[in-house]
């Protein structure tokens, strides 16, 4: 279900005049930033859950190899066939919840389990249950979820500034005059200008790189109840919650009239195909679509799936040199990345707020119920494993549902 203006709509939906054609540098940069982002942080917690479960380093490279080069390839081929910058990366929440839950079951029961989730992802997604949910939600509300999940990003540009002023501080201030004179530019700007005052200061560590592929591992899988229950089903919860719902509002919000069971149906497949491999959900991404769905990205609405088609490049090619992209990001200054990925986010962050506030066709008390929502995200509370999203969206509804007041026909 689109939620703007139809002129918006056919705007984002129009054929393309060709890859060729409409690539940007601008567009192509924001694919990579958006790698980048992904693999400073939300790689760090696949890493870290198969560190708490025991894997062994070549299952632990292979599970990085499946993430991305799944990821990589559902970005390619959805973003050229909508012509649609969509962004698909895998759960970072669901990865969270494998830091507890992976150790308590053999390998195999795990890659069974992600199987199921993949199956059954696919089968609510396909079907359009997922979206017909999301769509009966006020925007205001999914809005102010979006803005929860984004929020965070943020506020840790000031925390970097102060850990590390030189660098970070180089790092906004590439933004800010980017903003000014060249706002398609504004992250590259950021980015250089960070990297250049890294290295005149000595920041970068020298490591030694392994040039060699990334050799992925093909698990059979096995299929245990334990496993479903513990490891499928919240799995299966706090994606859709954590990533999907998010990843479609940012998609509306943006101006796309994005098509959730095509979506949806897409990344159950691409999981599936990828479970064996160790990648346990691929999903659709707020955080990364923040960047690629800005107008930073390309002026035209038209001309910038191109950043979900050179994120899946970067994806591919990332994933095919897993173990050398780990560790040159263990040469990066800290801080930087972080703050990389908050100002980046800036501009996502402000169509997010502001789409929060307008009541739209709802009443005025949805403006209320949309701040409770954000107060809920931004909480980080995760009760019984499923994030704080879910619960943001719960508790906006609920109030909404109390704060409205009875109307006549065709009020919402």
């Amino acid at each position: 279900m689109s939620r703007h203006s139809p002129s918006t709509a056919a705007q984002a939906e129009r054929p393309g005049r060709g890859l060729r054609r409409d690539w940007s540098a601008s567009a192509a940069l924001a694919g990579f930033v958006a790698v980048v982002v992904s693999y400073s942080g939300p790689v760090l917690v696949v890493l870290e859950a198969a560190r708490a479960s025991g894997l062994s380093a070549e299952l632990t490279s292979s599970w990085l190899w499946a993430v991305s080069v799944g990821s990589g390839i559902t970005c390619a081929l959805m973003s050229l066939w909508t012509r649609q910058p969509v962004m698909v990366a895998w759960s970072i929440p669901g990865a969270a919840l494998l830091v507890t839950s992976l150790g308590d079951h053999s390998f195999s029961d795990a890659v069974g389990a992600y199987v199921v989730t993949g199956v059954l992802g696919l089968l609510l997604g396909a079907t359009g249950l997922i979206g017909r949910v999301l769509a009966a939600v006020p925007t205001p509300i999914t809005a102010a979820v979006l803005a929860g999940v984004l929020f965070p990003f943020s506020i840790k540009v000031a925390a970097a500034v102060v850990e590390n002023p030189w660098v970070v501080g180089a790092l906004v201030l590439g933004y800010l005059l980017g903003r000014r004179f060249l706002p398609r530019y504004a992250v590259f700007a950021a980015l250089g200008l960070a990297v250049l005052t890294a290295l005149l200061r000595g920041r970068i560590e020298p490591v030694a790189l392994d040039l060699s592929l990334t050799q992925p591992v093909l698990t059979a899988p096995t299929f245990s109840w334990e496993a479903i229950a513990g490891i499928s089903i919240p799995l299966l919860i706090v994606t859709a919650a954590g990533q999907n719902a998010p990843g479609l509002a940012m998609m509306h919000t943006a101006g796309y009239a994005a098509r959730d069971r095509l979506l949806f149906g897409a990344s159950g497949v691409a999981s599936i195909a990828f479970a064996p491999f160790g990648s346990h959900a691929l999903n659709l991404a707020a955080v990364t679509a923040g960047i690629a769905t800005s107008p930073e990205s390309h002026p035209d609405i038209g001309r910038r799936y191109v950043a979900g088609v050179s994120c899946g490049a970067f994806y591919v090619l990332f994933g095919l040199f897993a173990d050398i992209v780990v560790t040159a990001f263990s040469a990066v200054p800290p801080g930087m990345i972080t703050a990389l990925a908050g100002v980046a986010l800036l501009g996502a962050l402000q169509g997010s707020f502001s789409e929060s506030m307008r009541p739209g066709r709802h009443q005025p008390a949805v403006i209320e119920a949309a701040l409770i929502t954000l107060v809920v995200t931004v909480s980080g509370i995760a009760p019984y494993g499923v994030v704080s999203p879910f619960w943001g969206m719960l508790a906006g509804i609920a109030a909404y549902a109390i704060l409205r007041r009875p109307a006549g026909p065709g009020s919402r």
